[in-house]
């Protein structure tokens, strides 16, 4: 069995991160969720994290300022801004993914998360299989 993933969610609307806790923890995610920026940025330097979605707006760190701080400390971790304003977020955004609140099906949350976390991986086991090929295939 495949050890399950790790998702940082933050958002200070407690509806949002229940519904979101149950839909990823029935796909076999596990989650965990807070509604304040800064307590989930403790929780993410203690590692072990795959993924986050954070909510756009929140007191204290923002979900953007959230984003920004994740993606200092590790670039490679996928993050999703989620809002719930309708217009694009209008300036600069670390997040991979933006999703409006309310204008996308929770599959496609779930299939962004997927991708995200396939790509995460993907140069790993790409490295591994050129590793595991001979020596003598050349290169036309």
């Amino acid at each position: 069995m495949k050890p399950k993933r790790t998702i940082l969610c933050v958002d200070d609307n407690e509806q949002s991160l229940s519904h979101r806790k149950i839909m990823l923890e029935t796909r076999g995610y596990r989650v965990a969720n807070f509604n304040r920026g800064e307590d989930a940025m403790t929780r993410f330097s203690q590692g072990g994290i795959d993924l986050v979605i954070a909510g756009m707006t929140m007191p204290g760190l923002d979900g953007p300022q959230f984003i920004a701080k994740i993606k200092e400390l590790s670039p490679q971790t996928p993050a999703i801004l989620i809002s719930s304003k309708v217009r694009i977020y209008d300036h600069d955004s670390k997040a991979d993914v933006f999703l409006t609140k309310g204008m996308y099906a929770p599959a496609d949350l779930l299939e962004r998360v997927r991708v995200l976390l396939v790509r995460k991986r993907g140069p790993k086991r790409l490295q591994h299989r050129s590793s595991v090929l001979p020596h003598h295939i050349g290169v036309a």
